[in-house]
């Protein structure tokens, strides 16, 4: 390897550790900061939720079809114009005079974040060679996961002194030292599909099936939830026929029907989020309307859950280099669930300790499971396909994290409504959290199957 190729697999290391940082922080951050949002705007527990799930509605509706422009257009070009937007929609979501336009903003951060996280690790796994790659993706997931460690404690410290706002406008210096790095660093576009046709009906018709689905999710149990989800539910269908059918897909079906690998480390991915996601999001507002903790002092106990992840990433990410994936995966996905079953046992006496450690279980779960299931998926496709399977493994946790908020807020409005939390609804708050770990426990042991069905990827 000569000084050149090193160069550039350091600043693409860089590039895409800051930029996987970013979203981390901020959503972890925003858990921290619900209740001061809240407070600040009149909002209950659900409406609070959608602060969350309006980035995450914006990033899953634009990953695949922004992942697929990248490999035709070039990664490098999406990846710059995604981190502008997410620098424009950041200032105004710290802007924000109401709960609806912080929402909107969000929506907007969501599709500026699905460029950035679309094309980053595909351009990480462009520029190092196979028997690489599982280290350089484990030291890319630790930089997520020190977003989450960091999230909860500076965004404590920031909503506590300066307030929920200036946990934005924390992240802009690191926008434009990406920008910088890219620009100036990182030559090379990576556009392998270069030439291909892109499906911009395609693109549409993917949107509003996912629109569908998340709206749906969120709204369950109510009538127009269902008809969401069963409208999307169509749509989806629909998309995923229309693309077999085609020359220059979107998403190339196929990876699904004639790769096993692929398949099924997707739906692992789409368990694994979808029974994690909602956590900091129930223990956050545990901890600060029943425990009474501030949001700095909240932090601090959140921060047990992202801390083991940042530690024990790249240690996974490099045996999944010595070792089948899936054995890797697939314990992980078993301590995830032991950790969340221990959730289950949650009262309002619990002490930090036991939450401490609990979270710290799911922490050395998620981490085993995370890096070595990117692994999987990145090495079971040619090169051509590397931003759609980025960005396909993206919508997968997009999707399952989407799937966990509308569980947690499908759980709020069953046994709290829209009342705001207060001691009288102190009980059926609690009851809803509960029942929540219960099912997402239930999921994650059901992954565990999902994750040894894959096969072996060599």
């Amino acid at each position: 390897m000569d000084k050149e190729d090193k160069q550039v697999r350091f600043v693409a290391s860089v590039v895409a550790g800051l930029a996987s940082f970013l979203a981390p922080f901020m959503g972890s951050s925003i858990n921290i900061a619900l209740p001061s949002i809240g407070r600040q705007f009149g909002t209950n527990a659900v409406t609070l939720g959608w602060v969350a799930t309006g980035y995450l509605l914006g990033a899953a509706v634009g990953l695949v079809p922004l992942g697929r422009l990248a490999d035709i257009i070039g990664r490098k070009k999406i990846f710059v114009l995604g981190i502008l937007t997410y620098s424009s929609s950041t200032i105004l979501s710290a802007l924000s005079p109401s709960i609806t336009a912080l929402i909107a903003f969000r929506v907007l951060e969501g599709i500026g974040g699905a460029m950035i996280f679309g094309t980053g690790v595909a351009i990480l796994t462009s520029v190092f060679p196979p028997d690489q790659r599982g280290r350089a993706l484990g030291i890319n997931t630790a930089a997520t996961y020190t977003g989450l460690s960091l999230g909860p404690v500076l965004g404590g410290v920031l909503t506590f002194h300066f307030g929920w706002r200036s946990i934005f406008l924390f992240n802009l210096p690191l926008c434009f030292l990406i920008i910088i790095l890219v620009l100036r660093k990182l030559p090379g576009e990576w556009a392998e599909a270069a030439g291909e046709k892109f499906d911009f009906s395609g693109a549409l018709f993917y949107g509003l099936a996912l629109v569908g689905v998340m709206f749906g999710l969120s709204h369950l149990p109510q009538a127009q939830g269902i008809s969401a989800l069963l409208a999307g539910l169509v749509l989806l269908a629909g998309f995923a026929f229309r693309e077999s059918k085609i020359v220059s897909p979107i998403l190339d079906t196929a990876l699904f029907r004639m790769n096993r690998v692929f398949a099924f480390s997707n739906l692992a991915a789409l368990i694994n989020y979808s029974a994690t996601f909602a956590v900091g999001f129930f223990i956050s507002l545990y901890l600060q309307y029943l425990k009474g903790m501030n949001p700095r002092s909240a932090g601090l106990i959140l921060i047990s859950q992202p801390v083991v992840m940042a530690v024990c990433s790249p240690f996974a990410g490099r045996a999944s280099d010595r070792v089948e994936p899936r054995v890797v995966a697939s314990l992980g996905m078993a301590l995830s669930s032991g950790g969340l079953l221990l959730l289950a046992f949650l009262e309002e006496g619990s002490s930090s300790v036991f939450i401490v450690a609990s979270l710290a279980l799911l922490g050395l779960g998620f981490a085993l499971f995370s890096s070595p299931n990117t692994n999987a998926v990145m090495s079971s496709v040619e090169k051509k396909s590397l931003s759609v399977a980025a960005a396909t493994l993206g919508t997968m946790r997009l999707v399952g994290q989407m799937f966990s908020m509308g569980i947690a807020l499908m759980l709020f409005s069953l046994f709290v409504g829209k009342a705001k939390i207060n001691p009288e609804s102190h009980d059926a708050f609690l009851h809803s959290v509960k029942m929540g770990f219960i099912i997402f426990a239930a999921l994650c042991f059901a992954g565990v199957f999902a994750s040894l069905a894959r096969g072996n990827r060599k």
